[in-house]
């Protein structure tokens, strides 16, 4: 071998070559792959971040003296290329003379729907500032949704990766059946064992399981991916349930609650009348279910019924009554008064998503492990049985 190295250098060199250039293809393969996870996982994150440079800009602009839209013209007329494409499409339109809230309508992409509201609401109120601290609340979500969604990385390797599906068929369409004709053959006759004949005259349904459960995943992998487009897909193609969803989700629930609550402590603070500010902060969230609710309670409140019993209809716990009520005896400063309470719900809302993160990654490592141990021992109970057979005879 020495020999042959040292009489041919020209292919010890091509050797070489060829195992770096597969050593570079191999690093390169991991490290897009590694990236690509990075850059899928952390999507909520940077849509977050694009907000809060929104508004950190906008809030700069407002606190020069500026109009809203003279705020946002002027940071594009920095040609910053880190402020992306949407957001200078957005300059675009406000200078063909659009308000801040139409052109937003035309660039639904720049923001999620929850700020486009809130900011709308502070168009109408004639007071963007107060708004502001709302908005930078609600883009705080994103650090628990990437959280959580570290837990989903097990469940993205065992059930999202295509090859589940093929190996599943496979399992249940070709094995399976196969197994069973050669057990019964070797067997003569003889009964199979109980839980195999159950793996056996079942396996239809296994496999009916396993495909809902990776369509299930993928289904939520495309959400968690989509963000607010997903989500606007969604309402349109099954009106009323992405809000039902939504609305019904522990966490999200609160947080629903919580950018009611703080954008009606604004509005009350803005001065504005308890219906109106009802109608509007309701409009903020951007779910139907909520815009419902706040439809109850101005009905409640037309009735002449007291915004603190009133809003019962939106918080079961008494818990929004109570602190809306020591508010309204001091009539003004609502907004404080509620702090607390936001931050209450911000720590629940976190405390839950990942608790249910840890959980459905839980659930879904047993369900294949039971899948897995089931497959196993109805495969070596008729081995058992057969040796026995063979001891005997």
């Amino acid at each position: 071998m020495g020999n042959y190295f040292d009489s041919d250098p020209a292919i010890v060199a091509l050797q070489v070559a060829l195992a770096l250039f597969s050593l570079i293809v191999g690093l390169a393969i991991e490290w897009g792959i590694v990236y690509t996870l990075y850059f899928l996982i952390t999507l909520p994150m940077r849509r977050n971040e694009r907000a809060r440079l929104f508004l950190d800009l906008l809030d700069l602009g407002l606190k020069d003296g500026q109009t809203p839209e003279n705020a946002i013209l002027n940071a594009a007329s920095s040609n910053d290329a880190s402020l992306g494409v949407r957001f200078h499409l957005l300059a675009a339109h406000l200078q063909n003379g659009l308000r801040l809230s139409a052109a937003l309508a035309h660039v639904p992409r720049l923001l999620p729907a929850q700020v486009v509201a809130m900011l709308n609401t502070g168009e109408r109120i004639g007071d963007m500032k107060k708004v502001l601290p709302a908005c930078r609340r609600l883009t705080g979500d994103g650090v628990s949704q990437v959280r959580g969604a570290l837990n989903y990385v097990l469940i993205l390797g065992l059930a999202v990766a295509p090859t589940a599906l093929v190996l599943a068929a496979m399992l249940n369409l070709m094995v399976i059946p196969k197994f069973k004709e050669v057990f019964e053959g070797m067997l003569e006759g003889a009964m199979l064992p109980g839980f195999t004949r159950a793996l056996f005259a079942g396996h239809q349904y296994i496999f009916l399981a396993q495909i809902i459960v990776i369509l299930v995943v993928w289904l939520l992998t495309f959400a968690y991916l989509g963000g607010p487009r997903a989500y606007r897909w969604f309402r349109f193609l099954l009106p009323g349930v992405p809000d039902w969803i939504q609305y019904h989700l522990p966490w999200r629930r609160k947080r629903l609650q919580r950018d009611f609550s703080s954008m009606l402590a604004i509005l009350l603070d803005a001065h504005v009348p308890e219906s109106e500010a009802i109608l509007l902060a309701a409009d903020s969230t951007a779910n139907g279910i909520i815009l419902r609710r706040g439809e109850k309670i101005r009905a409640r409140l037309a009735q002449g019924v007291k915004l603190p019993e009133a809003i019962r209809a939106l918080d079961d716990t008494g818990e929004l009554q109570w602190r809306l009520a020591n508010a309204l005896r001091r009539g003004r400063d609502f907004l404080s008064a509620l702090n607390g309470w936001h931050e209450a719900l911000d720590s629940k809302a976190f405390q839950q998503e990942q608790a249910a993160a840890q959980i459905t990654t839980t659930a879904l490592v047993l369900f294949n492990g039971f899948i897995i141990a089931a497959v196993v021992i109805g495969m070596f109970l008729p081995l058992i049985a057969l040796l026995n057979h063979m001891t005997l005879w």
